[in-house]
C-alpha cells in the first residue's frame, strides 16, 4: 500500500470532534509511517546480496522521505480533526509495526 494511502487511511480511522494537538499528531503520523514503511523496506534490503544493501537502503531512504513529506500534512490535519488522544498516544509510544497497527484496531 502506498505510504500516502496508509497515512490517509490512518487519519480517517481516528474519530472525534475537536482539534487535536498538531505536534502530537505530527509525531504519531511520522512514527506510524516510519514503522510501517521500514518493516517492508528492511525485508527488501535483507533479500538482496550484501554488496547491494547499502545502495538499496539509500534508495529506500530517499523514497521514504519523499513519500512522507507528500502525505504528512494530510495525516496531521485529519488527526487533528479526529482529536483521538488515545490512538495518537499509542502511535507515539509504538516501537514496532505490529504495535502501531494495533493502535488503530
Amino acid at each position: 500500500m502506498r505510504l500516502a494511502s496508509v497515512l490517509t487511511l490512518l487519519a480517517l480511522t481516528l474519530l472525534g470532534a475537536c482539534k487535536g494537538d498538531a505536534q502530537k499528531c505530527d509525531t504519531g503520523c511520522r512514527n506510524f509511517a516510519t514503522l510501517r514503511y521500514w518493516k517492508a523496506a528492511d525485508a527488501e534490503v535483507a533479500a538482496v546480496p550484501p554488496a547491494q544493501r547499502d545502495a538499496l537502503r539509500k534508495q529506500k531512504l530517499g523514497e521514504f522521505d519523499q513519500k512522507l513529506e507528500h502525505g504528512i500534512d494530510m495525516c496531521v490535519s485529519q488527526c487533528q480533526s479526529a482529536n483521538n488522544t488515545t490512538d495518537i498516544e499509542c502511535m507515539i509510544a509504538a516501537k514496532t509495526e505490529e504495535q502501531v497497527t494495533a493502535c488503530l484496531k
